[in-house]
């Protein structure tokens, strides 16, 4: 699973690119965010692991019966090992990365504030 993360890494697609740059930048308000970021059989696009957060982004593929079934029981597994999914549509992160990554970082932040 691990070297299938670390490709996954190297191939970002558009979307995660653009999400990723924002991402990083947020270390200087204390969240760490991890790109490809195995869990159990599964890789998520971006995990906040102090927050308990796994953030999806949702390309077209995402709508089709078996995929939707598929999130469905990773989603599923991921809750039961106490991370809370968000999920973003690419079209959206296209339009605006900048207001994606506030609604996660605000997320993140909301996860936390119960425990600082």
């Amino acid at each position: 699973m691990h070297r299938r993360a670390r490709q996954f890494r190297r191939q970002l697609s558009p979307p995660e690119a653009l999400l990723w740059v924002r991402l990083r930048l947020q270390r200087a308000n204390g969240l760490a965010f991890r790109r490809q970021h195995p869990i159990g059989p599964y890789v998520a696009d971006f995990c906040c692991a102090q927050a308990r957060l796994v953030i999806e982004v949702d390309g077209a593929g995402h709508t089709e019966t078996a995929q939707l079934a598929h999130d469905a029981v990773r989603d599923s597994y991921m809750r039961q090992l106490g991370y809370r999914i968000l999920r973003c549509s690419a079209l959206d992160v296209m339009r605006d990365p900048d207001d994606v990554a506030q609604r996660i970082v605000e997320a993140a932040l909301a996860s936390l504030a119960p425990h600082r």
